[in-house]
């Protein structure tokens, strides 16, 4: 009825605020279910420089590892699900696969394997899956979730049988994957080690960077004041302000500036410097857990600033936003969560999606 909005996508941020101390605080489950991420962003009004702390828990970030050509059907290696899927212990997401054209797979700690597939893939594979939520009007794709860890995969029962005959006979899905794992043992390091040494791969580790911005317009912020009604800027203001931070883009609107006329939203104080730091890479939940635990800490001894933000972005590709929640691309792939903390232990959570996602939780 009304096509020009098909030019404009749909775009969803939720905001809630509460106290990290609070009994029904989720701020611990909405970290935990976002599984993928790719880049975590800080910002800190009025400081130069890491803590060392800080710069400890970064630098501590899990490595993970790149495997080239990996068959689907190895994550159903008997040794490699009794030592490694059962445990929780694997991240695996499919590496530069477009979510909208490509086969694109992912595995969840919590041992669920998704496979967002085309229509061919889907018929040839013979798995029960569903059409896409975000096809258009004929499903031309599926996503097929197999639970590795029901005691209908069990090895040597049907149903394991003929997911492995599916996956290694009928179609032989392999791509590039990203690895993380967050706990390790004897056991499961055997395991993962077995299954590399049959393929190529390299290690890595999350990249750091972080520098000083001097004389800095930043919002004021009120922690009682989410919606920017009076004492604080409005959730998309504040968003953007950090997006132009993460991209270098000047927020002064000086007459010589020919690239942007951006200038930092009202409220706002001018302080003498600010730090950016970002991470990037496969970084997992507990890792970005662990980081937000120490930024909780950041206000124990008097600071200039009374808040500080922490932005964390999922894979644009990943098959999955929070938890097992369809996933799609659109015209951006956004999913994201950015945390502002204050002196006080409140916080405001904003969660960000396009239009091919979920509600997020």
């Amino acid at each position: 009825m009304y096509p020009e909005l098909d030019k404009c996508p749909r775009s969803l941020l939720v905001c809630e605020k509460s106290n990290f101390e609070h009994e029904k605080s989720r701020h611990d489950t909405h970290v935990s279910k976002h599984y993928f991420n790719h880049k975590v962003s800080v910002v800190i009004p009025g400081c130069g420089a890491l803590s060392s702390r800080l710069a400890s828990v970064i630098n501590n970030f899990s490595k993970y590892f790149l495997v080239k050509n990996l068959p689907v059907y190895e994550f159903l290696d008997k040794d490699f699900l009794k030592n490694v899927v059962w445990n929780g212990a694997l991240y695996a997401l499919s590496y530069k696969t477009s979510i909208d054209q490509d086969n694109t797979i992912a595995l969840l700690p919590s041992g669920q394997l998704i496979l967002s597939v085309d229509k061919d893939t889907y018929e040839q594979l013979g798995l029960e899956g569903k059409p896409s939520q975000y096809n258009h009007r004929q499903p031309m794709r599926y996503v097929v979730t197999i639970n590795l860890t029901d005691k209908s995969m069990a090895p040597e029962g049907k149903r394991y049988q003929r997911v492995l005959s599916s996956l290694k006979e009928r179609v032989p899905l392999k791509s590039d994957f990203l690895l993380g794992r967050h706990n390790s043992g004897a056991d499961r390091d055997r395991a993962l080690q077995s299954l590399l040494s049959r393929y190529q791969w390299k290690e890595h580790r999350p990249v750091v960077s972080s520098h000083t911005l001097k004389d800095m317009p930043c919002p004021s912020l009120n922690a009682l004041d989410l919606r920017g009604d009076q004492r604080s800027c409005d959730p998309h203001s504040f968003l953007e302000w950090l997006g132009a931070v993460s991209a270098g883009v000047s927020c002064d609107n000086t007459a010589a500036s020919f690239l942007s006329t951006y200038v930092c939203p009202e409220p706002q104080t001018l302080v003498s410097q600010a730090l950016h730091c970002t991470v990037s890479g496969l970084l997992l939940p507990e890792d970005i857990y662990s980081l937000l635990q120490e930024l909780q800490r950041y206000f124990d001894e008097p600071k200039i600033t009374s808040w500080l933000s922490l932005t964390v972005h999922g894979f644009m590709d990943s098959p999955v936003s929070w938890g097992d929640a369809e996933h799609g691309f659109h015209k951006g792939g956004e999913n994201f969560y950015n945390l502002v903390l204050f002196k006080n232990q409140d916080y405001w959570l904003h969660m960000g999606t396009g239009s091919h996602d979920r509600c997020p939780p």
